[in-house]
């Protein structure tokens, strides 16, 4: 597996693979190309499907010129024969002739390949693939899960963990004051700072926590939506799942930002492996591979941050996933609002049940974390296009239906 790194990255929404990806992907073509006078991107797949809902024309203009630069969705290709869902062409040309072209994929998670070239990818740092591998490693050793991560990420880790969660705590934080209606023309308004302040009078400490966190989640991802700064847990599209119960927890338990640190450590471990084994691409895997993962990684950091054991850590990552299985990826619009926003704060919840759960059952379960990511990914094999973040099936065509 590759350092956490990569897992955890600090970008604009409202995508890591329909805008962080291709705009990255941008950058490289100008840089392979730079006597260009213009250019020509066609876009497959999911990115064709959803791509102008989730800013990947602005995401690709911006780095190419908007006045030099066409952008043609390609929606009538066959994605069969595509390397991955989000695939893009791009081709450059010099007074009018073609000069070079390049293909490359958007993966998922903000990571880019490219046909032909030598993977860019930094090194595999992680001598273990499975969570059954880590878990003896770690009793073996005697050691927690955030102590794996450190000893094979390196000692720096932490510091970048520490990074990584003020970044979380600034989405939230901005997320929380802004109100409004989002880009895109759905219409759909800001919730967060009304979820936030709006408390019931008569309001019990469940329905408190459920406010608070939901709200948390909310400011996340309508950052994300609107095109703010966050951080892809695993990806923009789930990106407010985990600081949501972490700030939370953090808020009523006192737990420090080293703590916290452990906790991102740990979920990220868990986060490594879908990405290793399965995918965290919606386009690929549905909802399951993004939602599904980030309550995964949320559950996993909440048992490491309350010191479970790894047993106890390795379960609450697998109800979360198990309860995610099928979830499919339809975003009406193309947008990342709806259910995509609302879905996050619901995936936060879980992952605070998850976490219960695996307090009192962890000795009964029956299905292993290795398991459960092996069966998420052959689900989202098995899954129809329509429902992989195309906008061509499910909530996004009935609403079409309905408006």
């Amino acid at each position: 597996m590759k350092s956490l790194t990569q897992l955890y990255k600090v970008g604009k929404g409202p995508s890591s693979s329909h805008t962080m990806g291709p705009n990255d992907a941008a950058k490289k073509i100008l840089a392979m190309f730079p006597d260009a006078d213009s250019f020509k991107v066609i876009l497959y797949g999911s990115l064709a499907m959803t791509g102008k809902g989730h800013m990947t024309d602005e995401a690709l203009l911006e780095v190419l010129g908007e006045d030099r630069t066409q952008i043609v969705f390609d929606k009538e290709a066959d994605v069969s024969t595509l390397p991955h869902p989000n695939t893009l062409d791009f081709f450059a040309y010099k007074n009018g002739e073609l000069i070079g072209k390049q293909r490359a994929s958007s993966v998922g998670g903000g990571a880019v390949e490219y046909e032909g070239l030598p993977s860019e990818d930094p090194p595999e740092i992680y001598p273990h693939n499975s969570f059954t591998e880590i878990s003896e490693y770690c009793l073996k050793n005697r050691i927690r899960l955030w102590q794996y991560a450190e000893q094979f990420d390196g000692a720096g880790i932490t510091e970048y963990l520490l990074d990584i969660w003020e970044h979380m705590k600034n989405a939230i934080n901005e997320g929380l004051v802004k109100s409004g209606e989002l880009p895109g023309g759905l219409g759909t308004q800001r919730k967060a700072r009304y979820l936030f302040n709006q408390r019931h009078i008569d309001e019990s400490a469940q329905t408190k926590e459920n406010r608070v966190v939901c709200a948390y989640a909310f400011a996340v991802s309508e950052q994300n939506a609107g095109g703010g700064i966050i951080v892809t847990a695993p990806t923009c599209g789930s990106c407010g799942v985990v600081p949501s119960v972490l700030r939370y927890m953090q808020e009523q338990k006192g737990f420090d930002d080293i703590q916290v640190a452990h906790a991102l450590a740990a979920g990220g471990i868990v986060g490594n492996l879908i990405k290793t084994n399965a995918s965290i691409s919606g386009a690929e895997c549905g909802c399951q591979a993004e939602v599904g993962a980030a309550c995964s990684m949320a559950s996993a950091a909440l048992a490491e941050l309350f010191e479970m054991g790894i047993d106890q850590i390795e379960y609450a990552a697998e109800v979360a996933m198990e309860h995610h299985l099928g979830l499919t990826c339809d975003p009406i619009g193309g947008l990342v609002q709806i259910p995509c926003i609302e879905r996050n704060a619901v995936a936060a919840m879980r992952a605070i049940n998850a976490l219960s759960l695996s307090n009192f059952l962890t000795t009964t379960r029956k299905i292993s974390f290795d398991t459960v990511v092996k069966t998420m990914y052959e689900t989202g094999l098995d899954m129809s296009r329509r429902y992989k973040e195309t906008s061509d099936g499910g909530l996004a065509v009935n609403y079409r239906k309905t408006t």
